[in-house]
Parts: structure tokens; C-alpha cells; sequence
């Protein structure tokens, strides 16, 4: 696990953008983290490190959002969802292994996330444009990424 810290919401989506050039295209990111976090700013910068220039929202009433860039991406957004029931209403394991899937509010889902996720806790500072990013199943790529 290492730590990367931002100051901007332009810095979080450089952040996105620098883990987007290590994927190889089947990866779970499992994001973790409250309200105003960060987590699409983030998404936005990986889709735009994949290609994937605009559109780029947050999937709060669609559940998912789909793109297609470099690799397919699948944008969750887990906040409504309270069961396994729920995901299989989503069709959330349709999904697996046929892109990057990238998922906002894993902690309602982190029973059902794959033991390689990588795993991304986005954390508010006193600055209220700091973010503390704590990464996990990256560490192979962390020279590249800080």
C-alpha cells in the first residue's frame, strides 16, 4: 500500500491519468470514500488516461455508465445498493472480467469485490482541497504513479 497526496480536483484527475497508463485492462478498482471525495474526479482522469474525453459522470441514477476508450469501462456507482440481490438486479457479475471496472462506494459492496481489486481509500484533509489517496494492489507501479 503507499499514499499519494493531492491538492486540486486537476491534480486528483492527473492521479486517475497516471494509474490508467499501468492497467492492462481487466482490472477491478474498488473506490472508497465519502460524499465529495473525489472518487469521479478520479474516474475522470483514468478514463481520460484511457482516451475517453468527455461525458464522464457520475452514475448515481444509472447505477453504471459505460465507455469505451482504450479498454471498455464500467463506472458503478454502489451507494443505493444494499444487497447481493441488488447486484444481481444490476447485472454487476455480467460485468466481470470485460473491462476495467471502476466502483464508487465499494464499502456496500466490499464482500462481493475481487481478492486483486485494487483498492483505492480517498480521504478528506483539513484543506478542503487536499485528498489522501491510500492505494493498494499497485504497489508494483508506485515509482510510476507518485
Amino acid at each position: 500500500m503507499f499514499k499519494v497526496v493531492t491538492k486540486s480536483t486537476a491534480e486528483t484527475e492527473a492521479l486517475g491519468e497516471r494509474i490508467a497508463a499501468v492497467l492492462s485492462g481487466n482490472e477491478e478498482i474498488a473506490l472508497f470514500g465519502d460524499l465529495g471525495a473525489g472518487k469521479t474526479a478520479f474516474t475522470r482522469g483514468v478514463c481520460r488516461g484511457l482516451g475517453i474525453l468527455d461525458g464522464v459522470s457520475s452514475p448515481t441514477f444509472a447505477l453504471v455508465n459505460a465507455y469505451r476508450g482504450k479498454y471498455q469501462v464500467y463506472h458503478f456507482d454502489m451507494y443505493r445498493i444494499t444487497s447481493v440481490d441488488d447486484l444481481f438486479s444490476v447485472g454487476f457479475y455480467d460485468y466481470l472480467d470485460t473491462g476495467i471496472l471502476i466502483i464508487e462506494w465499494s464499502e456496500n459492496i466490499e464482500s462481493e469485490l475481487e481478492d486483486d481489486a485494487v483498492r483505492i481509500r480517498i480521504l478528506k484533509s483539513d484543506d478542503e482541497n487536499e485528498r489522501v489517496f491510500m492505494i493498494e494492489g499497485l504497489d508494483d507501479y508506485a515509482d510510476t504513479i507518485c
